[in-house]
Order: structure tokens, then sequence, then C-alpha cells
């Protein structure tokens, strides 16, 4: 009874985004302690979820008090004592990075990562570190050594991945954001999985400086929140992008949206194929337009090959070089004898040089230099060319599997296995180009989906500020129960 009691005071204070609690920090509507606290008391109502691998209470508040003080001082930092997750790929110099890792779980680096520092000097504190799939490399959300996470809207479903830990502690209110990592689709395949909002910036817009890499062409950090407002927040204190005033117009008249159903739609769920129509219907209705595109009939194959020889080929050596100039206290053949049953067959076939699926030499400079500015040029010119404000598609093919069918399940009547989850996400990261995913509602059976939009590469604020206008019309979900 006292739990319930506590809970529903702690609601209002839970429900708050990153923009609207540092705003009302700075008033002094409320101290940074009392938001800290309720959070903390969120992260124990929902440890099931195992959205988090650390989280220091006594640290956290104490930061928290500090903030208090400097707010008294006259602080008007942007992000004044709130706390935000911190996936735990990302360096922190106060807490144990693990990279999901059992080896690591006491390994505490001598540095932030780079976009760490930069929230911390706006006033920001670090919540915890989030779990996540071991070295980012999966899209379940499955850890051997630091558990399943959950997803807060169907516990016995999954969250998605690898980001899996920053969606679902933002989704289930324990964090008003979190900071994720995406390669091919991290970010954004746990936000539709989850309900929350999942930014990728434009490929080398955010620092990934101390953040652990699977390949250094792919890989952008990136943010979970409940809104796009604090997205924008963050993107003008990380990626130093400038101010992006809220649209004055109402609606959607004028915005140009298209959509290429013959590889976006080609196998969908139907809960996610009726979503997506309906969000069309209401982009029309609020005065956009939305226009069938062909995005050509190699298009799968180009998408895919530049996306997935890049993951694999660059693994071995990037991440060997970030254990050894960070001075982990292992090596890559530690980490690789160290997985998984499961992930480790994976290296075995494709990662480690000489396994029977590496790629060569010569293929992979192929890849840089005829498939992957093919696919550049391909979806450049979908902006360029035809002048489209952003691509539209569903962020998943389908909504949560259930864990325990997780590597394998059937979307309209047809067996896929997880890495399905990621077909629609694959063509943005291997182009480099923003995208975002935004609540598109809930399933029959009360699962998010997610829409996401592509936009033109190095036109985030564009993109974000669009973003926030398709939001106004969508909407935002309910929290979980």
């Amino acid at each position: 009874m006292l739990d319930d009691t506590a809970r529903a005071g702690d609601t209002q204070l839970t429900e708050l985004g990153v923009a609207a609690a540092a705003a009302a920090i700075r008033r002094g509507d409320i101290t940074a302690e009392s938001y800290a606290a309720a959070l903390l008391r969120q992260a124990r109502r929902n440890s099931d979820l195992r959205s988090f691998i650390t989280i220091d209470e006594s640290a956290v508040l104490e930061a928290a008090n500090v903030a208090d003080k400097a707010r008294a001082a006259g602080s008007t930092a942007p992000l004044l004592g709130v706390p935000v997750g911190i996936k735990d790929s990302y360096q922190t110099r106060d807490l144990p990075t693990t990279l999901g890792l059992k080896a690591l779980k006491e390994f505490v680096p001598e540095a932030d990562a780079e976009a760490v520092t930069a929230v911390k000097a706006a006033g920001a504190i670090v919540f915890g570190k989030n779990n996540l799939v071991e070295l980012s490399y999966g899209v379940t959300g499955h850890n051997d050594e630091y558990g399943q996470v959950r997803n807060p809207y169907k516990r016995d479903h999954l969250s998605g991945g690898s980001s899996s830990g920053s969606a679902a502690s933002v989704a289930a209110r324990i964090v008003p954001a979190a900071f994720g990592g995406d390669t091919v689709g991290s970010i954004r395949i746990p936000a539709a999985l989850t309900g929350v909002v999942g930014y990728k910036p434009t490929t080398g817009r955010w620092p990934r400086g101390g953040v652990a890499p699977v390949s250094h062409v792919l890989d952008t950090t990136g943010l979970l929140a409940r809104n796009v407002e604090d997205c924008i927040l963050v993107d003008q204190i990380v990626g130093r992008g400038a101010i992006v005033p809220p649209s004055e117009s109402s609606g959607l008249t004028g915005a140009r949206f298209a959509y290429a159903p013959e590889y976006y739609l080609k196998l969908v769920a139907s809960d996610v194929e009726q979503q997506f129509w309906e969000t069309v219907r209401r982009l029309r209705a609020a005065g956009a337009e939305v226009v069938e595109i062909d995005l050509g009939d190699d298009f799968s194959g180009l998408a895919d090959r530049t996306a997935w020889n890049l993951f694999l080929r660059e693994t071995q050596q990037a991440v060997t070089r970030f254990l050894r100039e960070n001075d982990y206290p292992v090596s890559f053949d530690d980490v690789y004898h160290g997985l998984k049953p499961q992930l480790h067959a994976v290296w075995s076939a494709t990662v480690v040089p000489g396994a029977p699926a590496y790629l060569s030499d010569e293929e992979y400079a192929a890849t840089l230099a005829v498939d992957r500015p093919k696919l550049q040029q391909r979806l450049g010119d979908v902006f360029a060319r035809d002048g489209f404000d952003a691509l539209i598609l569903p962020t998943t093919p389908a909504p949560a599997p259930t864990i325990a069918d997780q590597w394998e399940f059937s979307v309209a009547g047809e067996a896929v296995t997880h890495l399905f989850l990621s077909r629609n996400t694959v063509p943005a990261s291997g182009a480099g180009i923003p995208g975002i995913s935004l609540p598109a509602g809930l399933t029959s059976s009360g699962l998010p989906t997610g829409i996401e939009l592509n936009g033109a590469h190095g036109h985030d604020q564009e993109l974000l500020a669009l973003a926030r206008r398709v939001e106004s019309v969508l909407g935002t979900l309910p929290a979980p129960l």
C-alpha cells in the first residue's frame, strides 16, 4: 500500500521528459533531488525489466544535490539536474563499463565517452549504465550475463536491441532519455518495439569517442527519448546543432513524404501494415503529400550487401583497436573466446579473419567503392532529385516477438529469424543518413509499433523539425501499465 501511494506521488515526476524536467528544476518547481529519488524508486519497481546493469543510487542523489546547489547559485545549464541512462558501450569514468561482457564486470575506464562529457557539462546526471546485447551484436535484447531485457508493455516479449536497456528504461519511465548506439538499427529497432522515440543522427554528426565500435563506417551514437523535443535539445548539445524553433505552421501542409512499398512493405505483420496505412491517412489529413516511389529491383540486395558486409568485416579491427587504445584488460581473442555459444558461432563463421564467410579485401573494397556510393545515390535522389522531405516506413516489419520465440518466429505466415527485425532499418544505416523512429500506435494485443522517417544526409535539423510536426499529428503512447 505504501508503494502504491509512493507510485501515485511519483507519476507526475516520472512522466517528465528531458526538456520539461530541466525547465521545472530551473524554475524551482521541483528539486533535482526529488526528481532523482522518484526515478530511483521507479527503477526499483521495474528491476525485473533488467534495463540497467549498474546504478549507483548514492552517487545519483549526491549529483542531484550538487545540481540543486548550482541552481540556487544561479546556474541555468540546459540539462541541469536531469538524470539520463547511458548504454553500457559508452565509457564512464565513475561507473563500470562492461560492453555487455562478463569479463569486464568490474572495469572502470579512465575517461568518459565524448557524448557523456557533453551532457555532463550541460548539467545532466548519469543515472546508470543500460543493459545491452554483448558488444552491441544483436537486435533482440538478449544478454547471457546480465539478463534478457523485457518489454515494459508486455514483459514476456523482447525489447529489441542492441540498445535494449536504453529503450526499456525510457519506456518504463525510469529515465526521461538514454543514450544508445546504432549500426544497423540498434536505436530505432528497440525504440519501435517499446514505444519511444529513437534518433539516429547522420553518421559522423555525433562524437563516437569512448564508445565501443562495431563498424567505423556505420556506427553512430544517438538517443532514445519519449518525445522529439528532447531529441532536438540533446542534439543541440551533443551534435552542436543550432537551435531549432518550433514550427509555426499548423499540421503538415506543404510536407512531402515518399514511401516505397516494394521494399519496406513487402513482408510485414498485418498489425504493422494496418498502422502504417493509418499513419499515411493521418499525414494526408494533416495536409501532407504522401507519394509512392520505387527504389529499384536491386535495392534489397544493394542495401543488405552494403550494411552487412561492413558490419561483419570491420568488427575485428574496430574492437581490437578500441580495447587496446582504451587500456581494457582484455584482448579481442579474450572477448571472442568468452562469447556466448550463439554469438561465438557467428563470429567464427564471419568475423574472425580466415573464417569461412570472412569478406575478402577485394569484396570489402568493392563494398566501399561501388555498393555504398550507389546506395547513397539511390536514397539521396529521393531528397535532392525528387524533392521529398522524408522517406517514411514501418521501423520494424513486426511488433516485438515473445522472448521464447525471439530467434525464429513467423510474419504473415512466413518463417523469419531475429535479424528480420532489422530489415527496414538497414538501408539508412548503409547510406549513413539520419533516421528517427516515432511511436505509431499499439497493436490489437497492446504492443507498440514504430514509424520511421529518413532524411537527407546531413539534414538532421530539418528531419527533427519535421518529426516534431509528425509527432503532433500522431500523438504519443500511453505509459505501460
